[in-house]
């Protein structure tokens, strides 16, 4: 019996950086922005607003759709790379949070892949027969790792996410189908927060280097993210017998409209099938894919039966597709 999202929800801070902000802030332009990334807006965390507060509206709002009591839940997978603290764990503070004492959980790190990451790990435990369910939340604070004085980097990401509740599947072939899941550790320095870790640990130099903020190598990015996008969607496509014209709704990873428009346009999928939010969210890393598929959800473009592609690329590398027949 395959696993299934059952219940869907995303959170996305009240606070807004438009680019008309931004642009108030450091050299850069409204239209350069919109034109080469897609983005207009972005949510950012509050004063005294951090991951796990987030993660927990997410959580709330999953149990409150599921009408599961939380001391039903019984495991929490929070994938992000901006964590409250590196110990305790997100997942530990959400649990306690909503009252899941009879959950257990860890935090999941994959950046924009975390998500994908997480529903394969979460479809697993359920699959096996030991778990009723599991709770996946991708998420993450991006601002509080940007440099507001990078112009190419602080553009790109906001903040927000969201989250599912997945179950065994009551019809066979419904759930999660196939997935396709890469990495290359070759590429970690193209994408990468260098301080703060057990390699270089926070000091006055690091600080005054602003090593603790995220790096980029935008090129080599935008290459490896198109190329591998299309070849893991384009792959898992073939693998299971199906075109683009099998395929209902494609939700990407929400990094840069031409990295979406390239894939889709590799797989054959028409635009009215590809969902893209990223002008009103920014790339919001592991919270990407759950924001929209919850929107998705809430406007009715996902319906029963539906055959759901996902694909996502972040740092690591790290990459991967997925296929889902949707249903509860």
């Amino acid at each position: 019996m395959k696993a299934s999202i059952s219940s869907t929800s995303h959170y996305a801070p009240e606070k807004l950086l438009t680019n008309l902000d931004l642009e108030k802030i450091i050299d850069t332009s409204d239209e350069w922005i919109k034109t080469r990334t897609g983005i207009e807006k972005r949510h950012i965390v509050g004063k005294n607003e951090a991951t796990s507060d987030m993660a927990t509206n997410i959580a709330l709002e999953l149990l409150k759709k599921s009408h599961l009591k939380p001391e039903e839940i019984e495991l929490i997978i929070i994938c992000t790379v901006t964590p409250d603290h590196f110990a305790p764990s997100t997942a530990a503070l959400v649990q306690n949070n909503i009252g899941a004492h009879n959950a257990w959980g860890y935090d999941l790190s994959a950046a924009c892949t975390g998500f994908l990451y997480g529903l394969e790990t979460g479809s697993k435990f359920v699959e096996s027969g030991k778990y009723n369910n599991a709770m996946i939340i991708g998420l993450d604070a991006m601002s509080t790792i940007m440099d507001y004085k990078d112009r190419n980097v602080c553009v790109l990401f906001g903040d927000g996410g969201g989250g599912v509740i997945l179950e065994k599947s009551n019809k066979k072939g419904y759930g999660i189908i196939d997935s396709l899941l890469r990495m290359d550790g070759s590429g970690g320095q193209s994408l990468i927060v260098p301080g703060g870790g057990s390699r270089m640990p926070t000091s006055l130099e690091t600080l005054k280097e602003r090593k603790h903020f995220l790096k980029q190598d935008g090129k080599t990015i935008f290459k490896f993210a198109v190329k591998g996008m299309a070849d893991v969607s384009a792959e898992i496509l073939k693998r299971n017998n199906l075109s683009g014209n099998d395929i209902d709704l494609f939700i990407p990873h929400q990094a840069n409209k031409r990295i979406i428009d390239a894939t889709a346009k590799r797989c054959g999928i028409s635009k009215d099938k590809v969902i893209i939010n990223i002008n009103e969210y920014g790339n919001t890393t592991a919270g990407t894919i759950p924001i929209a598929i919850n929107e998705s959800v809430n406007s009715g473009r996902l319906s029963e039966g539906d055959i759901l592609l996902l694909a996502a690329f972040g740092a690591g590398f790290t990459w991967g597709s997925m296929i889902i027949k949707w249903g509860k």
